[in-house]
């Protein structure tokens, strides 16, 4: 492998025939560049819907009510049906169920502080919210279990409602008045993967006594602690016979039961990404062949260009292995070359779009608030698609030197 002669008529054979090996090495190099192109774009598509979703958490599950569609036990259609207290002690102690939080809907309430006012949504709801929905803390904290029991007035507000209210004034411990009642600003916070901040949590228990709600409840937030599809589902069964039960309708009315489970959704999206991620290795392989098909025709005119060549060199004793090794060699040379230069090109391309994106998004960006992220090429990836082109540079080449090393001297000597 490291005779010097042999490298020397190597690149003498690569020299006098530039357009010709440049052509072979262009469709090699293409093809590499695309792959990496194809792979690196699912990555972004990939990895962009799994930002949007760690949003929220993962394993979480939004059930509401609504009204039956199916007669049962007697009863007529048209039934609304409806959560109180006693049932969110219910779901938090179903099997499966990690954490809940109740809410009363109010509606879009109006928040005002001095001369400032606007409507937002007061979200009611119980601390295990902030599981659900990773919302993130900029100042103070959020609903605690005291704030709970003790019915506090008390108020965690988004970001953009601190800044139309309070301006560049300080918003912990003010005073913001909610439908001209006053509640105590506790903490500021953020909802990661959202461009508009204008909602504002307050204690389910304060909003129900304040606010006429009695101990109605409209949904609950959940999560769940299922780590396969199947796992899932059977939680979503069990919470959905335990309420059928309880309230009294047909556990098949999905109009009397809404549920949304977010696990379900994001198993079956990722598997959707996994078999996209299949066929565009398919496609990226598919155009990586007819480039090794074009390096093993090539080489087949190389062999059919020096027949005599190779006929002198067998008469003279150069063994099978030597010719097979020389046609090898070049095959293996032009395609590695190629190849990985059609590999840093991808990949290059690839993290200068990812750049790119992260200085234009900003903010919005590192939030998860995009479909297409870090459209990189892992690095593994990259090295076996590097060991890919040697292998196929070494089977393009084979083909011709086997039939390079099968040529009879006499034969090849009469070669005109």
């Amino acid at each position: 492998m490291f005779d010097i002669d042999k490298w020397q008529e190597i690149f003498a054979t690569i020299k006098k025939n530039k357009m010709r090996t440049f052509l072979t090495g262009f469709s090699v190099a293409w093809g590499i560049f695309m792959l990496m192109i194809l792979l690196g774009s699912g990555n972004g598509l990939s990895n962009g819907v799994a930002s949007n979703f760690m949003n929220d958490a993962v394993n979480a599950m939004w059930i509401w009510t609504g009204e039956t569609t199916i007669p049962h036990q007697g009863l007529k259609t048209g039934r609304p049906v409806q959560f109180h207290n006693d049932d969110y002690d219910l779901i938090k102690s179903l099997s499966g169920v990690e954490t809940a939080s109740g809410r009363y809907y109010m509606g879009n309430t109006r928040y005002s502080y001095g001369k400032e006012s606007g409507e937002y949504t007061t979200v009611t709801c119980h601390p295990e919210l902030n599981t659900v929905e990773n919302m993130e803390l900029l100042e103070g904290r959020f609903i605690n279990s005291v704030d709970i029991v003790e019915t506090r007035k008390v108020v965690v507000i988004g970001k953009d409602i601190k800044e139309a209210l309070f301006k560049d004034i300080p918003a912990l411990g003010e005073y913001v008045n909610i439908n001209k009642v006053p509640f105590k600003v506790v903490g500021v916070c953020i909802e990661p993967g959202s461009t508009r901040n204008r909602n504002a949590y307050m204690p389910v228990s304060t909003a129900q006594k304040i606010f006429s709600g009695g101990n109605r409840l409209h949904n609950f937030a959940v999560t769940i602690n299922g780590q396969t599809l199947e796992e899932s589902q059977q939680i979503e069964e069990r919470i959905r016979s335990t309420f059928a039960r309880k309230l009294r309708f047909d556990e098949k009315d999905e109009s009397a039961l809404g549920m949304y489970n977010k696990l379900e959704n994001y198993i079956q999206t990722m598997r959707i990404f996994q078999a996209i991620k299949i066929f565009i290795w398919i496609i990226g392989i598919g155009t990586l062949i007819a480039g090794i098909v074009g390096v093993s025709n090539i080489m087949l005119i190389v062999v059919k260009e020096r027949t005599k060549e190779i006929g002198i060199r067998k008469a003279i004793g150069a063994s099978p292995a030597s010719v097979i090794g020389l046609i090898l060699l070049e095959s293996i040379l032009i395609t590695t070359i190629a190849g990985y230069i059609g590999l840093v090109l991808g990949t290059g391309l690839m993290e200068g779009i990812n750049y790119m994106m992260v200085q234009s998004a900003g903010e919005a960006a590192q939030q998860g608030e995009t479909v297409f992220l870090n459209p990189t090429v892992d690095f593994n990836v990259a090295v076996a698609a590097t060991l890919l082109l040697i292998v196929a540079g070494a089977i393009a080449g084979y083909i011709p030197a086997k039939r390079a090393a099968s040529i009879k001297p006499i034969v090849a000597l009469r070669d005109e």
